[in-house]
């Protein structure tokens, strides 16, 4: 098999202590080596005084020579240059000691012997070669974070206890459990890819009869009730990890697993209390109450921040003009096929899930998009996506008018019984937008104007003789008879003004809440964006040379009085003026929950 093995690694990492190297070994710098002469065996006693007496006068002599606590202070201390790097254990310290200490001693035969504890993590390690089996007193074995997809069991020493291969590619058990070590008591698979049903069957007693510790999580186990029957025949076990599995997403995972296993004490990280055994007690004995299926709550609350999109221009417009209705809603996205329940009937849409690509509004803050375009397909203009990753749906709340603080009140449930899906979904987290909608309305009547207008010439002398008969009463009653204008109303145009990302990973790890206020900074409107029109600056020119010439005409008394007005009202020390000057621009902001419904007793396993 090629790539890197496990001994092959560690070959490597014996390279980077520097056993024999400064300041360990047997070098030239380390005085112990001259006992090493004086303990040598054979030879006359003359000889040995005399490599004895060399040895003291090289000892004094030689200056490149250091003490040994001089070298035992180079290896041990965190400032030095020779100490070992973070990832290190507290074996390779020791090691590293001896190596000054005894030099001698450091032989493969002795290293083999050594090592209790072998910790390989993240060096690209994809075979557990049969070479592990010189480690004969091996106990711990720590392979997390490489790229391990399988592993003989008949490669590992049999004195292994603790044995770590989270985050790797693990797809099967079968190999594994061939020839499991007999006295492992931890087993850690979290994070790899084992899919549930087919991989219930290896964890039993038969395989792991000593098993305390059991870390599952972040796999694929979907089949609660069939994995916990598995589990039940490890009779030692006291702390089980689940969590990152599909099957916690179920109302009644966390109560029906320590009612089925009674000797459990920790699960998921959490200490099993015994009032939480007393209050899911009997839920183990009512199997079909457990549904594969999941129940979260979305909930949309306020949202602040909106400038007040009616300009001036808008109330002044002429009775040709276009009547402008602005209005506001929020969307998020949900994993496809599931069943949404909604009071408010909101709209849903199909996407493809992944970040939205919009162009920013002029001055935006960072995270706030725009997208301009219509709806019918409006809406397939505003979320342009990317190619799927995870199909999922997106939802709107109902559309409100503007406010500072628009009132949502949006609560939807969502049921849905593809857990894988879900699964992927919340660890891939939701987008949150909101969106205003802008609609022009235009009268009818207006269009229609310019048709009845030579009809009405030719009868503009009757009108007049009929005015001076009923002298004017009938244009009273034209006026009551008058009905509203007719609107004809343009695709709406719609605009992103600002869109973030929600986590809702922990949903998976035994979080019920997510809670957050998604803030899109403050937004800028187009007025002070865009600089002013050449029409306008006429209109301001004009404006004031009206002015000049009023207060050309007033006599200096009334001059004088209009300023001492103007005088009062800016005037710095009125609470008023600080209250303008103290104004600070509000950022949009939306309020956003995600709840994960789980029970708190099993009395609640038969109220749904």
């Amino acid at each position: 098999m090629g790539g890197l093995s496990a001994s092959a690694a560690f070959r490597e990492h014996l390279r980077r202590l520097c056993l024999g190297g400064f300041p360990c070994g047997a070098g030239s710098w380390n005085r112990s080596r001259f006992e090493l002469r004086k303990r040598k065996p054979g030879g006359n006693a003359a000889q040995r005084e005399a490599e004895a007496g060399t040895a003291q006068h090289q000892e004094i002599g030689s200056p490149s020579e250091e003490s040994l606590e001089t070298l035992m202070e180079f290896v041990s201390s965190q400032d030095s240059p020779w100490a070992l790097p973070p990832d290190c254990s507290p074996e390779d310290q020791h090691l590293r000691e001896l190596a000054v200490q005894s030099p001698q001693l450091i032989r493969d035969n002795f290293i083999f012997l050594f090592f209790r504890s072998l910790r390989i993590v993240d060096k690209g390690v994809n075979e557990v070669d049969e070479n592990l089996l010189k480690f004969h007193n091996l106990e711990e074995l720590i392979l997390s974070a490489n790229q391990i997809s399988k592993i003989n069991s008949a490669h590992l020493p049999r004195t292994l206890k603790v044995l770590e291969l989270c985050a790797n590619e693990i797809v099967s058990l079968q190999d594994l459990c061939s020839h499991p070590p007999p006295e492992l008591q931890h087993l850690g698979l979290g994070y790899n890819r084992l899919l549930g049903s087919s991989e219930d069957k290896y964890l039993t007693a038969e395989f792991w009869p000593n098993l305390l510790s059991l870390d599952l999580s972040f796999n694929n186990f979907t089949d609660l009730m069939g994995i916990v029957s598995k589990l039940a025949t490890l009779w030692r076990l006291r702390t089980l990890v689940l969590q990152g599995n599909p099957l916690v997403l179920i109302p009644g995972y966390r109560g029906f697993v320590i009612d089925s296993l009674p000797n459990l004490c920790i699960l998921d990280d959490r200490n099993i209390a015994p009032d939480e055994k007393h209050q899911f007690h009997g839920l183990s004995s009512k199997p079909d109450l457990i549904v594969n299926k999941a129940q979260l709550v979305v909930n949309v609350g306020k949202i602040k921040g909106i400038p007040n999109p009616i300009k001036l221009e808008e109330l002044e417009s002429s009775p040709e003009s276009p009547a402008i209705t602005h209005s506001y809603y929020v969307t998020y996205e949900f994993v496809e096929r599931e069943k949404a329940e909604d009071t408010n009937n909101a709209e849903v849409m199909k996407f493809h899930q992944s970040q939205m690509v919009a162009t920013p509004i002029p001055g935006s803050p960072p995270g706030s998009a725009d997208t301009g375009g219509s709806e019918s397909p409006a809406m397939s203009s505003l979320h342009k996506q990317e190619p799927p990753a995870n199909s999922a749906n997106r939802h709107l709340t109902p559309r409100k008018p503007w406010a500072e603080t628009i009132e949502c009140s949006h609560r939807k449930e969502h049921v849905t019984r593809d857990l894988v899906a879900l699964k992927a979904f919340l660890m891939a987290g939701t987008t949150v937008t909101v969106v205003e909608e802008k609609v022009l309305s235009w009268p009818i009547a207006a269009a229609l104007a310019e048709d009845g207008g030579k009809k009405g010439k030719a009868d503009k002398g009757k009108t007049e003789k009929e005015k001076s008969k009923d002298g004017g009463k009938g244009n009273k009653q034209k006026k009551k008879k008058e009905s509203p204008v007719e609107l004809r109303s343009d695709p709406p145009l719609l605009r992103s003004l600002g869109s973030g990302h929600v986590n809702l990973e922990s949903l998976l790890t035994g979080d019920q809440l997510v809670a957050v206020v998604c803030d899109f900074g403050v937004l800028v409107t187009e007025e002070t964006t865009q600089p002013p029109s050449p029409k306008e600056k006429d209109g301001k020119k004009s404006k004031d040379k009206n002015k000049k010439t009023k207060t050309g005409g007033e006599n200096p008394a009334s001059q004088k009085t209009t300023v001492a007005a103007k005088g009062k009202g800016k005037n710095k020390e009125s609470p008023e003026g600080k209250e303008v000057q103290e104004i600070q621009p509000v950022p949009l902001t939306v309020e956003f929950q995600v709840q994960l419904i789980q029970w708190t007793a099993a009395f609640d396993a038969q109220h749904q």
